[in-house]
């Protein structure tokens, strides 16, 4: 289970969401296994994910924190069509070159 975020944190990763491109677009196939581990990836890698709304946007506000809990991030906000989703890195990874 994720730790819950408090205050400073959204706010900062609200910040630093202002300066995203969305890096994906939920599209006619919905929340699709593919589109699912698409997402899994890219919080892999960025932690902080902008996703866009171009279908389904009717349902935007139940789809939202079922693909966060799907891909176990937190659901950082929601603006519009947009959605900012952020999971942290596992500490216990080590860093290569260490």
């Amino acid at each position: 289970m994720l730790e819950p975020l408090n205050n400073s944190q959204i706010r900062k990763f609200k910040a630093a969401a202002q300066l995203l491109e969305p890096m994906l677009k939920v599209g006619k196939a919905g929340l699709s296994e593919g589109f699912i581990r698409s997402v899994d990836v890219a919080l892999g890698q960025h932690e902080l994910v902008k996703i866009k709304f171009a279908e389904f946007k009717e349902q935007k506000k139940e789809l939202a924190p079922q693909l966060a809990e799907k891909t176990a991030s937190h659901l950082v906000m929601r603006v519009g069509n947009v959605i900012v989703l952020h999971r942290p890195r596992p500490a216990t990874t080590p860093v290569s070159g260490e």
